[in-house]
C-alpha cells in the first residue's frame, strides 16, 4: 500500500514521482511475490539477446563468407580446366598429306674438294656432277647403294666415299669409288660416322647441295630428287 512520506508529500495511495500515466501501482510488502514475473522478465531479455545474436552474426560474416565461396569455386575451375584430359576426335583413317611435287630448296654449295680415285690419283669432286655421292666408311651398304645405282636417272654419277686415301673396290657397278684422305666432306657437313649406316648428299649441276640423307634407307626417301639431278 503506499503511503504518504515523512513530509506528508505524496499522494497516501501511490508512489511519488511517478508518472500519472502509469496508473495505479501497488508495491507488495513482501518483495518475494514478483518472483515470477522477475523471471518472466529475465527469460524473455535473455530470448531477445539470443534472437538478436542469431540476427547480427550472419548479416556480419555473409558478405566475407560469399567472396571465400566465389574464390573457392574459381579456384576449382581452373584447375579442373587445366588437369582434364583433352581427347580429339579420330577418325579410323590415316590422315594422308599431299606430296610436294616441287623441288627442294638447295641446302648449300658442295665444297670444291679433290678426292682420291681408285688409281690414287687426285679427282676433283666438282667434276662428277650432278651426283649422288654416299659416305660409306661406316658400313659398305652394298644394298643400299646398288638400289640408288639403279635409280640414278642417265648423266647423274653415283659415287661412294671412303675416309682414308684407300678408295676402295667398286663394290657395285657403275658406282665410281672414291677417298677422302682428310675428311674433309663430313666435316664440311658436321656429318658423323655411325656403324651399320651410310650418308647420302644429292647434288646438282650447279654445284648445290640439294638435299642430304643422313641415314640411306629405301629408295621411296629420296628417289624423287634423285629423278630430278637428272632433269
Amino acid at each position: 500500500m503506499g503511503v504518504p512520506d515523512a513530509d506528508g508529500q505524496g499522494p497516501p495511495d501511490g508512489l511519488p514521482g511517478l508518472p500519472p500515466e502509469w496508473g495505479r501501482v501497488v508495491v507488495p510488502d513482501d518483495a518475494s511475490a514478483l518472483a515470477d514475473e522477475a523471471r518472466q522478465v529475465r527469460r524473455e531479455l535473455r530470448r531477445a539477446r539470443q534472437g538478436s545474436g542469431r540476427r547480427t552474426v550472419p548479416a556480419r560474416l555473409g558478405l566475407p563468407v560469399l567472396i571465400l565461396l566465389v574464390s573457392v569455386l574459381v579456384t576449382l575451375a581452373g584447375l579442373a580446366a587445366v588437369t582434364w584430359p583433352r581427347t580429339t576426335a579420330r577418325s579410323g583413317a590415316p590422315t594422308v598429306l599431299p606430296r610436294s611435287t616441287t623441288a627442294p630448296q638447295p641446302v648449300g654449295p658442295l665444297p670444291a674438294l679433290d678426292l682420291v680415285g681408285a688409281d690414287d690419283t687426285p679427282v676433283p669432286l666438282r667434276s662428277l656432277l650432278p651426283a649422288m655421292i654416299i659416305l660409306v666408311d661406316a658400313c659398305a651398304c652394298a644394298e643400299q647403294v646398288g638400289t640408288a645405282a639403279r635409280a640414278a636417272p642417265p648423266g647423274v654419277t653415283v659415287v661412294t666415299v671412303t675416309e682414308g686415301r684407300s678408295a676402295g673396290p667398286a663394290s657395285v657397278p657403275g658406282v665410281r669409288p672414291l677417298g677422302d684422305p682428310a675428311g674433309g666432306l663430313r666435316s664440311y657437313l658436321h656429318l658423323s660416322a655411325h656403324p651399320g649406316t651410310a650418308a647420302a648428299l644429292l647434288v646438282d649441276r650447279q654445284g648445290s647441295l640439294v638435299r642430304v640423307v643422313p641415314e640411306l634407307g629405301p629408295l621411296s626417301d629420296y628417289g624423287a630428287d634423285l629423278a630430278r639431278l637428272g632433269s
